[in-house]
């Protein structure tokens, strides 16, 4: 795929971002409910690894927003 230009990339990504964040958010709910039987001990650090996870997945796509370059180098 080429890149668009940099005038469309940037409203593009951020398209791109709010869909990727909508569908993660979405996957998440429906964990809440079998995370939500489990001790408060355990959700804890569930929720916080699936409160950072979202970035990883985002990185490239922020980069090609940045640079239009998904891979750094």
């Amino acid at each position: 795929m080429t890149d668009p230009a940099p005038k469309l990339r940037k409203p593009l990504g951020i398209l791109l971002m709010i869909a990727l964040i909508a569908i993660y958010a979405l996957i998440v709910t429906a964990l809440a409910d079998p995370i939500a039987g489990l001790p408060i001990l355990v959700q804890l650090p569930i929720w916080i690894f699936l409160g950072i996870l979202w970035i990883f997945p985002a990185k490239p796509l922020i980069r090609w927003i940045e640079t239009g370059q998904w891979k750094a180098g």
